[in-house]
C-alpha cells in the first residue's frame, strides 16, 4: 500500500485532468448500464400489441421516485420507437465520447507522472559519486530506468484508464441487477467471494514473480551491453559462440521466469469461468420461477440478464487488471529502492558559492578507502598545490594516483582529514560551483554521438561557433575537423568511433579550452598514442595549461619533466617530493621508475 500511495503522489500535480477522466467515466458506465436498461424497451418495440404506456426504467432509491423514459423527451415525440432510436444512438455516442476523452485524459495523467518519475529517477542516478556505479552494474541500471519504468507505466496510464472504465461499468451495471432485482442480484454474487479470495492471495505470488523476471530482464541487459561495448574484444578473442552462450543462457532464464509468471497470473481464469457458468444456469432456475410466480415480468429479467452478462466481462478484466497491477507493484519495489539510496556525494547544510579559484588547492592528511576494500587507498596524504603550479603524479599502478585527483572534484568523499580549495572544505562548496572550477582530460576518452561542434562545446545549450572553433584550433584539432565531410557539423559516432585516439584526445583538450577552468586535471592523457599523435597532444596541452593549475597523472616520465613539483606514489601514500632534479639525485623510486622506461629494450 505504502508503494501504491507513493506511486499515486506523482499524479498530485495533475489532479484537476484526473478528476476530469473520473467524472468521464462515470457517465460512460452510466452508459453502459443504460445499455442493459435498453434492453426492456427492445422487447416492448418488437412487440407491436404491447400497450402503449410509459416506460418504467427504473425507480430512485430512498425516494421510490418511478423514471420513465418518455420523461427525457419533449410531449411532441411519443412514438415508441422513435424514442427507442434516439436514445440507443445518444447512448451509445455518448458513451464512445466519454469512453474516448476519459481514456485519452488517464493516459496523459499517468505518462506525465511516469515521465516524472523517469526523470527523477535518472537525476538520482546522476548524483550518485563513483562508488556507486562501481558497485551497480550497467545492465540493471538500464533495466531500472527502461524496463522497470516502463512496467509501472502501464500500471499508471493503460491500466488505470481500463480500471475506471471497468470500474464504473460494474457499479453501473450492480446498480441495474439491484434495481430490477435485488434478491437475483445477491444470488447471482453469491459465489463471486470465491474468486476473489484466491486472486487476492495470488497477487503476491505474482509481485514477487515480477521482480524476478525484471532482475532477468536486467541480467539480459548487462550481457548484451557488455557484448556491444566490448566488440572489438569479442571478436579479437573469437568468442563470439561464448557471448552468444552467454546471452541464450540469461534469455532462457528470463523465459522460465515469464512463463512462472504466466501460470500464476491464468489462475484465476477457469475460476472466472466456471463462478459465471454456475450462476448463469442457477440463475436462469431461479429466474423462471420468479417469472412464473408473476414476482418478476419477463423484459425485467432479460434486462437483468443482460446486466449480468455485460458485468462478466468487467468483473473478469478486472482480475486480470489485478495482476498486472501485481507486476508494476513488484517493479516500483526495484525503481523506488533506487530512489530510496542515500546520495554518497552531497553538499553540507549551508554549502557556500565557490566564485573563483584563486589561492590553493590542500590536501590535509587526507584518507580514503572504497567500501568493499580492506585498508586505506589514500593513507594520511598531505599536499599543497598553490594556483598557477603544474604538479605531477606519479607512481606504478595501484598507487592511488587517481584515487586522489578523484577527492578533488568530489567524484569520491575522504573518509579523514580534508580537501580545501582556498581554504574551503570541499565538501563545505555546493557540487556546482566546485565542478565548476575544474576541468578533466581523462585516459579513456568519452565522447558522445553528437556533432563535433556539441562535444567541443558539451555542457553548453548555447554556444559561440567561433569559440568552438577557436578552442579546436589550439588543440591541434581545427585541420582534422576541417577535412571531415560535414566539418564541425560531423556526428563521430558511439563514444567517437569514427575518430582515431589521437584525434579523440585532442577533441577532448578541445573541450576543456572551451570549458575554460582555472584548475585542470590531466589522467594520463598520453598514454595510449603513439609518437607522432603524442606529439599534437602534448602541443595541445601545452596550449591548455598556460595559466592554469594542472596535475597530471602520468606514467611516462618524459611527459612531466617541466612540472613545478613532482609527486611519487606509493601504495597510497606519498614517497617524495621534488623537481625532476631533485628527485633524480635521490635515487629514490622516481629514479627506478625513471631508469626503467629509459632501458634499451633491443639489448635486452
Amino acid at each position: 500500500m505504502k508503494d501504491v500511495l507513493r506511486l499515486a503522489s506523482y499524479s498530485r500535480r495533475y489532479w484537476a485532468l484526473l478528476a476530469l477522466s473520473v467524472i468521464l467515466m462515470a457517465v460512460m458506465g452510466a452508459m453502459t448500464a443504460a445499455r442493459a436498461l435498453l434492453i426492456k424497451v427492445a422487447i416492448r418495440v418488437l412487440n407491436p400489441s404491447a400497450p402503449s404506456i410509459p416506460e418504467k426504467l427504473f425507480s430512485v432509491p430512498l425516494s421510490h421516485h418511478d423514471v420513465y423514459l418518455e420523461d427525457f423527451f419533449p410531449p411532441r415525440i411519443h412514438n415508441i420507437f422513435t424514442i427507442f432510436a434516439i436514445t440507443v444512438i445518444a447512448v451509445f455516442l455518448v458513451r464512445g465520447i466519454c469512453d474516448y476523452l476519459g481514456d485519452y485524459l488517464t493516459n496523459f495523467v499517468g505518462l506525465s507522472a511516469i515521465t516524472d518519475l523517469r526523470n527523477e529517477v535518472f537525476d538520482k542516478l546522476l548524483g550518485h559519486g563513483a562508488g556507486f556505479f562501481a558497485a551497480t552494474s550497467t545492465g540493471q541500471l538500464m533495466s531500472s530506468v527502461m524496463s522497470d519504468i516502463e512496467r509501472v507505466q502501464t500500471a499508471c496510464s493503460d491500466m488505470l484508464a481500463d480500471v475506471l472504465r471497468q470500474s464504473f461499468s460494474a457499479i453501473g451495471l450492480l446498480a441495474v441487477m439491484l434495481g430490477v432485482d435485488w434478491r437475483l442480484a445477491l444470488f447471482s454474487l453469491a459465489l463471486f467471494p470465491f474468486v476473489l479470495l484466491p486472486t487476492a492471495k495470488l497477487g503476491r505470488r505474482i509481485r514477487r514473480s515480477s521482480r524476478r523476471t525484471q532482475d532477468a530482464v536486467g541480467e539480459l541487459n548487462q550481457v548484451l551491453q557488455e557484448s556491444i561495448s566490448g566488440q572489438q574484444v569479442v571478436k579479437a578473442f573469437g568468442a563470439e559462440q561464448y557471448e552468444s552462450r552467454r546471452f541464450s543462457t540469461a534469455a532462457s532464464r528470463l523465459l522460465k521466469t515469464n512463463m512462472r509468471k504466466v501460470l500464476i497470473q491464468g489462475i484465476p481464469s477457469p475460476f472466472i469461468e466456471l463462478t459465471g457458468a454456475v450462476t448463469f444456469v442457477g440463475l436462469l432456475w431461479f429466474g423462471r420461477a420468479e417469472i412464473k410466480a408473476k414476482v418478476l415480468k419477463p423484459e425485467d429479467f432479460a434486462a437483468f440478464l443482460a446486466a449480468m452478462l455485460f458485468l462478466y466481462e468487467p468483473l473478469k478484466r478486472l482480475t486480470n487488471l489485478y495482476s498486472i497491477f501485481q507486476q508494476a507493484m513488484g517493479a516500483s519495489e526495484k525503481v523506488f529502492a533506487y530512489l530510496d539510496q542515500p546520495e554518497e556525494i552531497i553538499a553540507r547544510k549551508g554549502a557556500r558559492e565557490l566564485q573563483a579559484f584563486r589561492q590553493s588547492v590542500v590536501y590535509d592528511h587526507v584518507g580514503f578507502r572504497y567500501p568493499t576494500a580492506t585498508g586505506l587507498q589514500i593513507d594520511d596524504v598531505s599536499l599543497e598545490i598553490r594556483a598557477g603550479e603544474i604538479v605531477a603524479l606519479v607512481g606504478s599502478s595501484g598507487a592511488g594516483k587517481t584515487t586522489l585527483v578523484g577527492l578533488l572534484p568530489r567524484f569520491l568523499d575522504v573518509v579523514a582529514g580534508s580537501v580545501r580549495v582556498d581554504g574551503f572544505d570541499v565538501r563545505d562548496l555546493t557540487l556546482e560551483s566546485l565542478r565548476n572550477q575544474i576541468s578533466l582530460v581523462a585516459q579513456e576518452t568519452f565522447l558522445f554521438n553528437d556533432t563535433v561542434s556539441n562535444n567541443i562545446a558539451y555542457g553548453h545549450e548555447k554556444f559561440d561557433q567561433s569559440r568552438v572553433v577557436e578552442s579546436a584550433r589550439a588543440a591541434h584539432a581545427h585541420e582534422f575537423i576541417e577535412e571531415m565531410p560535414q566539418g564541425y557539423k560531423t556526428v563521430i559516432g558511439d563514444r567517437g568511433v569514427k575518430l582515431s585516439g589521437g584525434q579523440r584526445q585532442r577533441l577532448a583538450i578541445a573541450r576543456a579550452l572551451y570549458r575554460n577552468t582555472p584548475i585542470l586535471i590531466l589522467d594520463e592523457a598520453t598514454s595510449h598514442l603513439d609518437t607522432e599523435s603524442e606529439m599534437l597532444v602534448q602541443k595541445a596541452l601545452g596550449n591548455l595549461m598556460t595559466g592554469r593549475t594542472v596535475v597530471v597523472i602520468a606514467h611516462r616520465i618524459s611527459t612531466i619533466r617541466r612540472a613545478d613539483k613532482i609527486v611519487v606514489m606509493d601504495q597510497g601514500r606519498i614517497a617524495e617530493t621534488g623537481t625532476h632534479d631533485e628527485l633524480m639525485t635521490q635515487g629514490g623510486i622516481y629514479h627506478r621508475l625513471h631508469e626503467l622506461q629509459n632501458l634499451d629494450w633491443t639489448d635486452a
